[in-house]
């Protein structure tokens, strides 16, 4: 399945950089299985052009928003002042895009849960994000969907993770739910990460 980590000035770090380095480790394993790898994986900006994620450390991406055209799977980080990104119509419609096509999935880490509540992923249907900010978020959203203290909540097409390293462990559940339980297992303990298939009892994201 073709997978694309969305980039945009000021993304937060881990939030792309995690889950990219988990399908990266997945692949890589089932390589060495002698099988294929199951994810192609892309990192996208709109133009194709490097960004600058939070901190200053510059992002180069291997693709444009012409590869959404074929997304499976859409991961959308968070970032830490999320003015620019709501704001930003065209990142939004590419957002928008992926969701209308059939049997796209999307994903969002941390803050990233904005920007799917800005294209209306988030109605009738449970989700979470950054500790931090959900309050913020049911402002925006409603109570109804919000789910607290959870890592990651999927509900089919939509999939929402918590803060930061949870990006992660939402990761290793995408694994297991596109390429199966017994790799994503062992993508958790080659990148040395305590990870359970529990979206609700596992650890908090604290």
């Amino acid at each position: 399945m073709h997978i694309s980590i969305l980039l945009f000035d000021s993304v937060d770090l881990l939030d792309s950089g995690g889950p990219y380095e988990v399908f990266l480790t997945a692949n890589r394993l089932a390589a060495r299985d002698g099988g294929d790898a199951p994810f192609e994986v892309d990192t996208v900006t709109l133009d194709g052009e490097p960004v600058t994620a939070y901190g200053g450390l510059g992002l180069i991406p291997t693709a444009s928003d012409d590869v959404l055209t074929r997304t499976d799977l859409l991961i959308v980080p968070g970032t830490i002042d999320l003015t620019a990104p709501l704001a930003d119509q065209d990142l939004l419609a590419a957002i928008d895009a992926v969701a209308r096509r059939d049997g796209a999935t999307l994903a969002s880490v941390c803050t990233g849960a904005f920007l799917l509540h800005g294209v209306g992923l988030l109605a009738d249907r449970p989700w979470t994000t950054h500790w931090e900010d959900i309050d913020s978020l049911v402002e925006r959203a409603g109570p109804d969907g919000a789910r607290r203290r959870v890592r990651w909540v999927d509900s089919g097409r939509v999939v929402t993770g918590g803060a930061l390293s949870a990006g992660i462990a939402m990761a290793l559940h995408l694994v297991d739910r596109f390429a199966g339980r017994a790799l994503a297992e062992r993508t958790a303990e080659q990148i040395d990460y305590v990870w359970t298939e529990d979206s609700t009892g596992g650890p908090e994201a604290v």
